[in-house]
């Protein structure tokens, strides 16, 4: 990676925190993080947003206060939101799987970002109905998207659609 490739992508990394630290808690606090990710991927492409992502979580599991509430550990990914913090890994992987196959245009940059929404929505959930379930006690699926998706459709789609408008503005003025 060249040195301004690499500044962008701890620059990412840092405005996934700040998206983190931007909380209302919910059962699956909500956070400006997907913005965050939408942006970094649809900025640097995908190599560069998803490991702007590994770094975020490398961080929050070695402890630092990165996560929604300033939490942090690993800790943090065996709870029953954990698996939405792997799928934000997941959905940039989409999204530079998406780039990779189709390239970087604007259509592209949507549809991968939709998709890889509904993979972070489909590992998430599927790890917070497996791990209440244990622990807790029985919760249908439709209670667990109702707790866990539902809600969260159309601001996740405000923020694609807030990060497909900034990317078109600020791409111009990160070229070299």
């Amino acid at each position: 990676m060249k040195t301004r490739q690499l500044a962008w992508t701890g620059i990412m990394a840092a405005l996934i925190v700040l998206c983190a630290w931007l909380t209302i808690p919910t059962v699956v606090p909500f956070t400006m993080q997907t913005f965050a990710i939408f942006l970094a991927v649809g900025l640097l492409g995908g190599k560069p947003g998803s490991l702007a992502v590994g770094v975020y979580l490398l961080l929050g599991a070695v402890g630092l206060p990165v996560f929604s509430g300033f939490s942090g550990g690993l800790g943090a990914f065996a709870g029953v939101t954990g698996g939405y913090l792997i799928g934000f890994l997941l959905m940039a992987l989409v999204m530079w799987l998406g780039e990779r196959l189709l390239g970087m245009g604007d259509l592209v940059f949507v549809l991968s970002g939709i998709a890889g929404l509904a993979v972070c929505y489909l590992f998430g959930t599927v790890w917070f109905l497996v791990l209440y379930t244990s622990t807790t006690g029985p919760m249908s699926v439709w209670a667990v998207l109702g707790s866990c998706v539902f809600p969260f459709l159309i601001p996740d789609g405000v923020k694609l659609a807030l990060a497909f408008l900034l990317r078109r503005r600020l791409r111009k003025a990160l070229k070299p």
